[in-house]
């Protein structure tokens, strides 16, 4: 078996995972279309979900102008971390693609300081609308945000091909924006139409909330990730009722 394809194998385990984890999970199994149900939520970060942290970078070498991206096996919570220079896409479960990336910007917080970042919240759909309730600590004091409903194939790609990602609400991103406070809380709160599509038998649903460290949003575009687009807590959707 070649290294690529054990890469895969271990992206579709790890996905598999990730659909059964408490902690990255909402916590209903299911949830009905439209019955006035709701199901709790809880957002974690990448490495809490044993995947690579995706859109922050440390210097391995001081000076080399290249940064990497971190494992759950780093413990250099000390560590300042910095964007890269260029956008670098997604690809979480490929080992590969830790590095090096050409160095951005510094962010000014360390390892440590992204990890603090925590989300819990409640999401119901009745009669067809969907109302999010989420509290967030631990966030990039007065930092730019927006809220995202993201899918990604199941199992996933190879290689990657990426998540598709829908600003939550209105196409045009214009419900999507939120701004943590000089603390680093935040609430988001919104009502829409229709509800949120849960996983499914070919794609696993998403919410996902993206720091802008240019203070910029770009309507129904998430931003360059890891050059200006950051993602610091997600949570996977449960499977919509009757999944067989």
């Amino acid at each position: 078996m070649t290294p690529r394809k054990k890469s895969s194998l271990a992206a579709a385990c790890a996905l598999a995972a990730l659909l059964v984890a408490p902690a990255a999970i909402a916590d209903d199994a299911s949830l009905p279309t439209d019955t006035g149900q709701s199901i709790d939520l809880a957002f974690v970060n990448h490495l809490e979900a044993d995947l690579i942290e995706q859109d922050i970078f440390v210097e391995r070498e001081p000076g080399s102008g290249e940064v990497w991206r971190i494992t759950k096996g780093w413990n250099d919570m000390n560590a300042p971390i910095f964007t890269a220079a260029i956008k670098v896409p997604h690809d979480p479960f490929n080992m590969e693609a830790l590095g090096p990336h050409p160095k951005g910007a510094p962010m000014n917080m360390t390892v440590g300081d992204w990890l603090k970042a925590r989300g819990t919240g409640r999401y119901t759909c009745k009669d067809a609308e969907g109302a999010l309730e989420t509290e967030f600590s631990g966030l990039v004091p007065n930092g730019v945000y927006t809220m995202w409903h993201a899918f990604i194939a199941l199992p996933p790609t190879t290689p990657f091909s990426g998540t598709l990602d829908l600003p939550l609400g209105a196409r045009d991103g214009s419900d999507a924006a939120f701004v943590a406070d000089g603390d680093g809380n935040a609430s988001f709160t919104r009502r829409f139409r229709p509800c949120l599509e849960m996983s499914d038998v070919w794609t696993t649903a998403m919410l996902a909330i993206n720091w802008h460290s240019n203070g910029k949003t770009y309507g129904a575009d998430p931003g360059e990730f890891g050059h200006n687009a950051h993602i610091p807590l997600f949570l996977m959707l449960p499977p919509r009722e009757g999944i067989q």
